[in-house]
């Protein structure tokens, strides 16, 4: 399998490794490169010493994105910055490449059912980089939630903050696509596994409102703070949804609160576990994941991607379903922007 990459940050190389890791000799990698910055990343976000990218992973190069896309790749995968994945996804698919799309699809809905339309009528296999509908702890809540574990569901809080500047500490945070408007940065599109995630669990919201902006002394130009109240519809009852986003948090706070009548469900991402409360009895369940590694979401993303290209199964998120959670993304921009509620 040909495999050219489009961008090789930090996600670009995550998924570089794991495709030898699953492939082996069976991959042969290809990059389009601008920049050709030569560090290696390894799973734990630190810098291998001595080591050169190109090299190391025996990448053959090219700076040009006709130019690598002429000698016919099975596969692109898009892990450049959100506003350019657009461009680059359009070029692979008149191609006739299939493509891995890192989240979200796009900064914008620009073009984004163009690029839907082209990859249905060429047959074309292209799925969305959600990798956290594969953490356990979510699978786990999900099931619970359909299994009315803790009765009708009330109400729902989802919390997720984390320091920006410690997410790569190799590199000047400024510089991170998720820190740069003209990269299409900002918490809600480069944290948009949230909105995916809440799409996921209870459905399309109807409506949203949105307070936000950039109102730390980081030194970025995208909102850095959200809360987004969301209306949702999940067995005939109307929910509502709360979800707080920042960058700022410390320590990292990743939790999922389902209150129903009959209990309350939390999970924890960043401790791994998920905790069910028994209104009645008073009584408390644990479920707790340990061991597990945040890589793992990311090798059974792309078990399930090589297994879409073999014709064994089909995306999780395929482009369709990824559009949902950009629209919700924009949808919070404009209320955000409008101070008013937007409607879906």
């Amino acid at each position: 399998m040909k495999v050219l990459m489009v961008g090789l940050g930090s996600i670009g190389q995550r998924h570089l490794r794991n495709l030898k890791r699953l492939l082996g000799d069976e991959v042969e990698i290809l990059a389009w490169r601008t920049r050709r910055l030569s560090h290696v990343l390894t799973d734990q976000m630190t810098i291998l010493p001595d080591a050169d990218l190109e090299r190391t992973d025996q990448i053959k190069v090219f700076g040009d994105l006709d130019a690598a896309l002429a000698v016919a790749p099975d596969v692109v995968f898009v892990t450049n910055p959100s506003s350019l994945h657009l461009s680059t996804a359009l070029a692979a698919a008149q191609a006739g490449c299939h493509l891995f799309v890192e989240k979200p699809i796009s900064h914008n809905l620009d073009d984004v059912e163009e690029l839907i339309g082209l990859v249905e009528r060429k047959g074309l296999v292209a799925a969305v980089g959600y990798q956290m509908r594969y953490h356990p702890c979510l699978r786990l809540l999900k099931s619970l939630i359909e299994e009315e574990a803790v009765g009708p569901l009330l109400s729902v809080r989802h919390e997720q903050g984390e320091y920006m500047p410690n997410w790569h500490r190799y590199e000047d945070y400024r510089r991170l696509f998720g820190a740069r408007r003209d990269l299409g940065g900002g918490v809600i599109l480069s944290q948009i596994h949230e909105l995916d995630t809440v799409y996921w669990l209870y459905g399309l919201p109807d409506r949203l409102f949105a307070l936000g902006g950039h109102w730390s002394t980081l030194e970025i130009d995208v909102e850095d703070v959200v809360s987004l109240l969301m209306e949702c519809r999940y067995a005939d009852r109307p929910l509502p949804v709360h979800l707080q986003q920042d960058y700022l948090r410390r320590p990292q706070v990743r939790t999922y609160q389902v209150a129903g009548e009959g209990g309350i469900i939390t999970a924890d991402l960043v401790t791994n576990e998920v905790r069910v409360a028994d209104a009645s009895s008073g009584q408390v369940t644990v479920h707790r994941f340990e061991g597990f590694q945040r890589n793992q979401m990311y090798l059974d993303e792309l078990q399930c991607f090589i297994a879409c290209l073999r014709g064994e199964a089909t995306p999780m998120v395929g482009l369709r379903e990824g559009l949902k959670s950009l629209r919700l993304a924009v949808a919070a921009h404009r209320s955000i922007e409008t101070g008013e509620v937007a409607l879906l």
